[in-house]
């Protein structure tokens, strides 16, 4: 069986619920994950929108989650460092932690991809999207990804 991501928020393909959204209370959606690879050390996420008019826009960094972790919470803080070493980096918005969706027009798809890593990253709070990226290659030992979908009411 497959490296499986999913939320109790949304299903697969399904509408983002507005409170997940910049519309909303723009907090992070809670996420669960199975079917681990063997070896994972830690994990990654990566959220964006491959939609955005400019090219994919990134929501949402999180890396060097433990290896123990199953889920993440409703609202997950928006801080670079967490005790247990779990980090966040900077979003296209220029800011720490989620951001929620908030499509210009039409309806965009935001992909949650959860990445299970072979070895810690060494990599700071704060990093880029393509910082992240640079240091996952040859890491990755599994991917799972979560679609949701989201237009803004007008």
């Amino acid at each position: 069986m497959p490296f499986q991501l999913t939320s109790r928020a949304f299903k697969e393909g399904g509408i983002i619920p507005s409170h997940y959204t910049a519309d909303g209370d723009d907090v992070s959606p809670p996420l669960e994950w199975s079917i681990v690879p063997g070896g994972t050390k830690c994990f990654a996420i990566i959220c964006d929108d491959p939609d955005a008019p400019g090219g994919s826009f990134c929501h949402w960094l999180v890396y060097n989650i433990p290896a123990n972790a199953v889920n993440f919470p409703e609202a997950f803080p928006s801080l670079g460092s967490l005790p247990n070493g779990t980090k966040q980096g900077v979003n296209d918005f220029g800011t720490l932690g989620y951001r929620g969706p908030s499509p210009p027009s039409g309806t965009h798809r935001y992909l949650f991809k959860l990445y299970a890593l072979m070895s810690v990253l060494d990599l700071e709070a704060g990093a880029t999207r393509a910082e992240l990226e640079k240091v996952l290659q040859r890491r990755i030992l599994g991917e799972a990804q979560l679609m949701g979908k989201y237009q803004r009411s007008k």
